[in-house]
Parts: C-alpha cells; structure tokens; sequence
C-alpha cells in the first residue's frame, strides 16, 4: 500500500470513528450504560457489532470515548478567542460554555452530571474538564492557569453553580420563553464578577478583571399584568 492510500485509508476510518462517536452520544444521552447491550447499540445504530469492537475494543471503551470527545470539544469552545482582552476572554469563555450546552445538549447534560447513574469514570472526566475550565477561566482574567487554592475554591464553587443553572436552562424551559443564551450568559458573567471581586478581597494578588466598555444585555423587562 502506498502512502496515498494508506493517507486515504486513515481519513476513512477517522470519519467512520467519529461517525460512530456522534451515534454514541444519542445512544448514550438518556440510557444506563448498563441497559444497553452491544446488540442494542449495534442494532439502533444500523452497523455490525464488530465494528465497534474494532474501533473502540469494548462497549465500555466505547462510551468513554464519546464521554472524551464530548468534553474535548466543551473545552475547545469555551477557550477560544485567547488574544482578547482579560474581561472580553472571560464574556466569550462563558459564552462559548452555554453556546456548546445550547447546541449539544444531551452531551452537555452528560458531562454535568457525570453520566447517567454517576459513572466514576465519567466523575473523573467531568473533574477534569472543571479543573480545565477553571484553569481557562483564570488564565483569562489573571494571566495564569493556576490560582491560589482560595481562589481556585471559588472558581470551582461559581463553576458548579453554572452547571446546575444551564441544566435548568437547557431541560426545564421551552425556547419561546426561557432566557436567551446573551441574557443567561451576561447573568453568568455578573456572578462571575462577584466572584473575582470576592476573591481579589480574600487573594489581593488575584484583581479582578475591569468592567467591559462593551455594554451587556439589559435584563428582561417583566411582563405587564
């Protein structure tokens, strides 16, 4: 086999690999890992069985896989943009976090909550992308990726506040009526703020970012009775 097929053998598995990926974070999205079997799995996705095993070695393989590229892509949006200003990179940090929640909400609501029957593995990955975005988060208003453990406890307890408020967002509100992501994300940011203004009092070598001259969007006007 030449280089040029052995290029184009590679490309075709890596889109078959990410094809199958994509159908494990429906499958997986709303069913037990344990419910289902790699006949279910097999059979929903419309491939052979041994497709999987050739790609993944097992079903357990499998599933993390699409727990990791899951989190690989969470991670990639919310730290995009880095040669913007700190507080600007903070806005688009949040911003980027709900746009993937908002879009890909059955992988969101995976990673948030560890799995459906809180898989330790995925506890483990879903720690490890919070230690990730805390570490984005910190680079972005204080230009380093590790903050003070006082700060750092801070950022985490913020964090696990945002992933509980975009868990309501994305489940228990219809689209007509509930928030749009540019009021829920400068709400975020709001609480954000308090929390680095708490933090620099605590930690004074961690100031908060300045206020952005970029005006956010006006709360919701109330609806008249």
């Amino acid at each position: 086999m030449n280089n040029s097929q052995l290029h184009c053998k590679t490309g075709r598995s890596q889109l078959r690999r990410a094809e199958l990926i994509a159908i494990g974070r429906r499958l997986f999205a709303d069913t037990s890992y344990d419910v289902l079997s790699m006949d279910d799995i097999a059979r929903q996705a419309g491939i052979a069985k041994g497709l999987i095993y050739y790609y993944f070695a097992s079903k357990r393989g499998y599933y993390l896989a699409v727990i990791e590229d899951s989190v690989a892509e969470l991670v990639a949006r919310a730290g995009s943009e880095p040669e913007l200003p700190r507080a600007a990179r903070v806005r688009r940090t949040v911003d980027g976090y709900l746009q993937y929640a908002e879009h890909h909400r059955a992988a969101y609501r995976t990673i948030a909550t560890g799995g459906v029957g809180s898989d330790a593995e995925v506890l483990g990955i879903r720690d490890a992308v919070r230690t990730e975005l805390v570490a984005t988060i910190a680079e972005g208003a204080y230009g380093h990726r590790e903050p003070p453990p006082l700060a750092r406890l801070a950022l985490i307890g913020w964090l696990s506040a945002v992933e509980g408020a975009t868990l309501e967002w994305i489940d228990s509100c219809e689209d007509e009526v509930r928030p749009s992501r540019a009021e829920f994300g400068a709400l975020l940011v709001r609480l954000l703020r308090a929390t680095m203004s708490t933090i620099e009092e605590f930690v004074p070598a961690c100031p908060a970012p300045p206020p952005e001259v970029e005006a956010e969007p006006a709360p919701r006007a109330a609806p008249s009775p």
